[in-house]
């Protein structure tokens, strides 16, 4: 208990890292919060019209979940991290993205950073979601409508591949909270009126950050 409250802790920092933002900062765009749906994501960035800046926070969002995971994983026996141990740490890191201590309490949806926590649980796992997520966009053209696909076949697609209820437990929590993060777009597409992907900026939204 010693241990996991820290190695929690800087699981959620990690995630914290609003990638969006820096990313957007450090090529001089506008803060992400502050055009389209306001998430401060790579879809989101995207929109800016920048596909550099939108792949750079992709990869960053990915890999911080995925080096996170993966280190708990290859260092667990000499930390004696057991199942659950390791699962509250992917779920961990994914929180820190999704309410980032960073930008107090707000943050992305998650959707690369828990691709990145499923590649780093097993990347036969990471492939098969990523492949369904991305069936779905090409045929809907929309990234909030594979995200949404995405994240509910994770969990069975979890428990099929790695055979654990600990990690199968740990990625139906990340995907609560994930289509709860995407339940404005799932009314957006019940209602026709969702952007696809690669639409240009539009105008800010009310609240930044949501």
């Amino acid at each position: 208990m010693s241990l996991i409250l820290p190695l929690l802790l800087a699981a959620y920092l990690i995630g914290s890292i609003p990638f969006a933002v820096v990313v957007s900062r450090a090529m001089g765009l506008s803060d992400p919060r502050s055009f389209g749906s306001g998430n401060p994501g790579a879809t989101n960035v995207l929109r800016s019209g920048n596909k550099t800046a939108a792949l750079l926070t992709l990869l960053g969002d990915a890999a911080k979940g995925g080096l996170v995971v993966w280190a708990a994983r290859a260092f667990a026996p000499e930390l004696k991290l057991d199942g659950t141990a390791l699962a509250l740490i992917a779920v961990a890191v994914f929180l820190g993205h999704v309410f980032s201590v960073f930008l107090r309490g707000k943050g992305g949806k998650g959707v690369a950073t828990a691709a990145g926590v499923l590649l780093g649980i097993n990347p036969l796992l990471g492939g098969a979601v990523l492949l369904v997520w991305l069936a779905t966009a090409l045929i809907s053209r929309y990234s909030s409508a594979a995200a949404v696909t995405a994240a509910i076949a994770a969990p069975a697609l979890t428990r099929w591949i790695t055979g654990s209820e600990y990690w199968t437990v740990g990625v139906m929590a990340m995907v609560t909270v994930l289509i709860w993060r995407h339940k404005d777009n799932i009314r957006r597409l019940l209602k026709g009126e969702e952007s696809k992907i690669g639409s240009k900026k539009v105008a800010a939204p009310s609240e930044p950050g949501n």
